[in-house]
């Protein structure tokens, strides 16, 4: 059944309702959609290998503050570093460094199919933060070259680049902390706002 609700501001919206299907019909949920994390809550931000580094990215950058909280606490696939290294053309050493994740746990984890929690999973969604933010400026850009403009490549490149506003130091020596992350996520702002020094 259908029906018409008037919105705030003149808009109609359609509203449908359904019917209930019977108790044990439910349709199954396809494997991979959601995790269970160890406290038992769903966790909707999960990096999918099949699906890439570019997704992950994207449910980041769309997820709510909550949801972001059950991501950092459950953690990343191990397997995302090593995938995030390709993305973004670093080697997985240096990744592995950036992110403040000894190499034998890196490798441990990504070969056993093992989740990266604590503050190295934490720093894993920090970058892809920080790409998402890269990719949104490219998105906004008017420039001819934006298009086809490989931002995570970019990032990986300017990550390396010792930074005037931050005394010298290059962006990758901060993104191993949620504080870091921030001042980067500003240093990357101020370039879109033409800003940056």
């Amino acid at each position: 059944m259908a029906t018409t609700v008037n919105k705030p501001a003149g808009r109609l919206v359609r509203a449908v309702t359904l019917k209930r299907k019977p108790a044990g019909t439910a349709k199954p949920r396809r494997p991979g959609r959601e995790e269970q994390s160890t406290s038992g809550k769903v966790i909707v931000v999960a990096y999918r290998p099949g699906r890439g580094v570019d997704d992950f990215v994207q449910q980041v950058s769309v997820a709510t503050p909550l949801q972001l909280v059950e991501a950092e606490r459950h953690g990343v696939a191990g397997r995302f570093l090593k995938d995030l290294s390709k993305r973004m053309e670093i080697p997985a050493t240096r990744i592995f460094d950036m992110l403040g994740v000894p190499k034998a746990t890196a490798e441990k984890k990504s070969a056993a199919g093992e989740v990266l929690a604590g503050s190295g999973g934490q720093a894993a969604i920090g970058v892809a933060k920080l790409i998402a933010i890269a990719q949104g400026i490219v998105a906004n850009s008017t420039a001819e070259d934006a298009t086809g403009f490989d931002a995570a490549k970019w990032l990986g490149q300017w990550l390396e680049r010792p930074q005037p506003s931050l005394g010298g130091r290059k962006p990758a020596e901060l993104v191993d902390t949620p504080t870091g992350i921030e001042v980067v996520s500003r240093l990357l702002g101020s370039i879109e706002s033409g800003a940056y020094q």
